[in-house]
């Protein structure tokens, strides 16, 4: 078996809200998108789609759960300074400031409306 794309489906509250912070601040594009649900496509990343909680589409046991305890985690070669001051600039809610770990970790995070923590690391050495 080839894989040919990674995606990581996320039940939210409100798929609008997501949508619009995916597209505005993360560089995402809509794909396809219908009520309750959207796909969101960068040539770069992971696709993301969003489905509505309570949706039917999804078994009946996976339809009230929540994008929780979940981390989004995005490896960048470089920029990560920049990228937290653009977000900060632009009103995305930095959810833990820029900082770097004993172990080379150089990371931030930013949160979307509906709770999605999305993380930006930098490893040590990779300038």
């Amino acid at each position: 078996m080839q894989f040919t794309a990674s995606t990581v489906s996320l039940t939210v509250d409100d798929v609008a809200a997501s949508q619009e912070f995916f597209t505005t601040h993360l560089g995402y594009a809509v794909q396809q998108a219908a009520e309750g649900f959207a796909s969101l496509t960068r040539s770069d990343a992971f696709d993301v789609v969003l489905l509505a909680r309570g949706i039917e589409v999804l078994p009946p046991e996976q339809r009230d759960q929540r994008a929780g305890g979940l981390i989004l985690a995005y490896t960048v070669a470089d920029g990560l300074d920049e990228e937290e001051q653009r977000l900060r600039a632009a009103g995305a809610p930095i959810t833990m400031p820029l900082r770097e770990e004993p172990w080379g970790e150089r990371l931030f995070q930013v949160t979307d409306p509906n709770g999605v923590v999305v993380q930006f690391v930098q490893w040590a050495g990779q300038n």
